[in-house]
């Protein structure tokens, strides 16, 4: 996979803030071989991938977006929109999909969104989305896989 320019801003608050017991707890080092640079930058450190890098921005076909760490559902594609922003975004997750903590990063406080089964980063939920629930879940797309819905016969 090519560099994704992603910046890794280290965990920070929200890292130290998140459970440490999940469904799906390995060491480090079985992270590091499973996912790619990136996906442990993003998912395991916290980081951000750049601003439209991810071809998840494009993607327009019905289907789900799993936890690339796990593969747990995360996110339906009825429930994705553009939002300008960069990053994949949505308007609300699938039920028991996904866990939040306060990131205290950066002199701010952001909701951190975090995969409810690995802990996995996938990035932060904002209160400037669409209706009905006016959330924004702006995920990283690194953090992110997409399995499209079974062709209908």
């Amino acid at each position: 996979m090519a560099f994704l320019g992603l910046r890794f801003f280290g965990g920070g608050d929200a890292a130290a803030e998140v459970k440490k017991t999940f469904e799906i707890d390995k060491p480090d080092a079985e992270w590091r071989k499973q996912l790619t640079a990136d996906q442990y930058v993003v998912l395991r450190g916290h980081g951000t991938e750049r601003p439209g890098s991810s071809p998840l921005n494009r993607e327009k076909r019905k289907g789900i977006f799993a936890c690339a760490g796990c593969d747990l559902p995360l996110f339906s594609s009825e429930t994705k929109y553009e939002s300008g922003t960069g990053w994949p975004s949505f308007w609300q997750p699938l039920p028991d999909a996904i866990g939040t903590t306060t990131d205290r990063s950066f002199f701010m406080a952001r909701t951190e969104v975090h995969c409810r089964r690995c802990g996995g980063h996938l990035g932060h939920v904002f209160e400037d989305g669409p209706k009905p629930t006016g959330l924004r879940y702006c995920m990283n797309g690194v953090s992110l896989k997409f399995v499209p819905a079974a062709a209908s016969s």
